[in-house]
This record gives structure tokens, sequence and C-alpha cells, in this order.
């Protein structure tokens, strides 16, 4: 999307660099409302013995981020842009393909939302480092983002995790992937149970 440059802003900032910020926002805002629908997406669709705990955990998740999602917008707002809400925008202007699960086994979707947490966090952070000295007060929102993002991050992490510290995800680079490494997790602990007493 061509952001225009606004014809007001709030003061102490140029309309130069309204425009930058607003263009940054706008793509956080779409990967927010996109975080949000697949957050419910997997609430809808998880499936298999850890069903309620994840369930029940992306619930309050979804509220947080679409809370961050009308933070975004009313910043763009405030800034003299303009917010773009709908899913034709969302579509159309994302740089990343939909969520690729559907009805899937809990830990299987887990995987897959560690690797759209990651994408989601990374373009956070960078979008931050590209505020600081223009708009501290955009910054300290995106951080402020980071703050609860990289905490469901962890929740999510929580039950992929080894007891040694390692993540079952690690080295997938698609959701299909981590989604298969992360639903071998479980199978590969009661193997290692009924052989012997490991831990695995």
């Amino acid at each position: 999307m061509a952001v225009g440059s606004p014809r007001y802003t709030v003061p102490g900032l140029s309309t130069k660099d309204a425009k930058q910020i607003v263009s940054l926002l706008s793509m956080r805002l779409h990967a927010l409302n996109d975080l949000a629908l697949t957050l419910k997406h997997i609430h809808w669709n998880v499936v298999g013995p850890h069903f309620i705990a994840v369930h029940e955990m992306l619930d309050p998740q979804t509220v947080a981020v679409r809370a961050m999602a009308d933070d975004t917008a009313e910043r763009i707002s405030a800034l003299g842009g303009e917010p773009h809400g709908t899913p034709g925008a969302l579509v159309a202007e994302r740089t990343w393909n939909d969520y690729s699960l559907g009805r899937a086994d809990a830990l299987a979707h887990l995987g897959a939302l560690d690797l759209v947490y990651t994408g989601v966090i990374t373009d956070h952070r960078s979008a931050a480092s590209q505020a600081a000295g223009v708009d501290p007060v955009t910054e300290d929102l995106l951080i402020e983002h980071l703050r609860s993002l990289e905490q469901f991050q962890w929740f999510v992490r929580a039950h992929l995790e080894g007891a040694g510290g390692s993540l079952s995800t690690t080295g997938a680079k698609t959701e299909q992937q981590a989604a298969a490494a992360a639903a071998r997790k479980p199978a590969t602990k009661r193997t290692a149970k009924k052989t012997s007493r490991s831990k695995g």
C-alpha cells in the first residue's frame, strides 16, 4: 500500500517522518490482525489430549492481540494516517501466506504457531528499531507489544520444550515441518517410557 503524506501529525514530528512511521505501523496492523485471526482459528481446530489446555490458553492471547491491533490503528490515526483494517487490505498487502493447518493435534498447532510468533516478533523488533530516534512513542508502543508477544511465545514453547531445554521445532523452516516435529514429541516420550526408565 502506498502511504500518502499526512496533512497533519502529532506535535514535534514532521509529516515526512509521520509517513515513515505510518508505513511501518500499517504492516504491524496487518500482522496483528492476521495473528488474532490465526489464534482464533487454532482455538477452533485443536484436537487431541492437549485440547483443553491449548484451547483455553489461546483465548486470552487473542483478546490481547486484538487490543494491540486497536492501539496500532489508533496510533496510525493520531499520526494523521489512515488505518486499513479490512480483510481485503490485509490479504492484498501482507507478505506472508495464510496459516497452513486445519483440524490438527494441539501440539502440531503449537509447533506451527511457534513459527508464526517468531515471524511477528522478528518484524515487530525491526519496526521498533526503525522507529527509534524518529518517534519514541511508537517505539514504546511496539516494545510494549513485544513484552506480551514474547511471553505468549514462551507459553507456546513450554509445550514444545524437552527436559534438556531444546525445542522440538528447532530447525523447522515451514509451519508444516514445525507441526510434524512437534506432533512427534509425545510419541517419542511414550516409547521411551515403555522401553526404559529414561525420560527421553
